[in-house]
């Protein structure tokens, strides 16, 4: 089954060219920043795995490949950040949380670089890649790529339910539901398709298109506020752009 690379392209240009119109636009700069970032890393992926897959720079492969881990290794301490960015709580435990994730994430990502081995092989298939990681440095890189994303998905749950305040509860409800459009269908994929077995990465950052989306919607809803900060008091119900749609 021969690589597609549109998908890739496709993906990357839209996550691009929002995160784009997210730094050049009004709002919060310290959450439409962290937003744009998580946008751009996750279109660094894309990009990663088209030159991977379809041969169009010439690298070898398993650079390319430790790249596109190194990467998306970025993802879960910024979301966590943009999760403690909008938290209601005046503590900045989520902060530090945060904070101990990048520090971790800056040790991995060191890791792989010198572990030359940490992908022996990868399978392009269709549109998603295939890796295979036979270091006991990926079960930790595992370990750590979950205990983020369930904390973005605890954590944003949290505040949604806690949250006072409106404006804050419906963009931390974008996230909410961005990680689960995101998780739930890559675990749904690999578990149910017999072709997608050791092709997580690859899928969850394809699936991650729907995360991208509910990201636009939060930098949409911030601009409104920004523009109009009257619409900070209207009930939520009333907003078309809510976080249930």
């Amino acid at each position: 089954m021969n690589y597609n690379p549109i998908l890739s392209i496709f993906t990357a240009s839209l996550e691009i060219a929002a995160a784009v119109w997210a730094f050049r636009g009004p709002g919060r700069k310290f959450i439409v920043r962290t937003t744009g970032t998580i946008l751009l890393f996750l279109a660094g992926y894309q990009i990663i795995e088209a030159l991977l897959c379809a041969g169009l720079i010439q690298a070898p492969h398993q650079f390319l490949a430790r790249l596109a881990f190194m990467t998306v290794a970025w993802l879960p301490p910024t979301g966590l950040l943009l999760v403690a960015q909008l938290y209601p709580a005046r503590s900045r435990r989520v902060h530090h949380f945060s904070y101990a994730m990048y520090i971790f994430c800056a040790v991995l990502v060191g890791w792989i670089i010198a572990q030359k081995d940490f992908v022996s092989e990868s399978v392009c298939l269709v549109v998603f890649a295939r890796y295979s990681n036979p270091t006991t440095l990926y079960q930790t890189y595992g370990l750590f790529y979950q205990t983020g994303l369930i904390g973005m998905l605890a954590l944003s749950a949290y505040g949604v339910t806690v949250c006072d305040d409106s404006r804050q509860r419906l963009l931390l409800g974008q996230v909410l539901l961005g990680s689960l459009a995101f998780i739930l269908p890559s675990l749904v994929t690999v578990a149910v398709i017999p072709i997608a077995e050791a092709a997580l990465p690859s899928i969850m950052c394809h699936f991650a298109l729907l995360l991208a989306l509910f990201l636009i919607r939060l930098v949409s809803i911030e601009r409104r506020w920004a523009l109009d900060p009257g619409m900070e008091n209207i009930p939520v119900g009333t907003i078309s752009t809510g976080a249930a749609g």
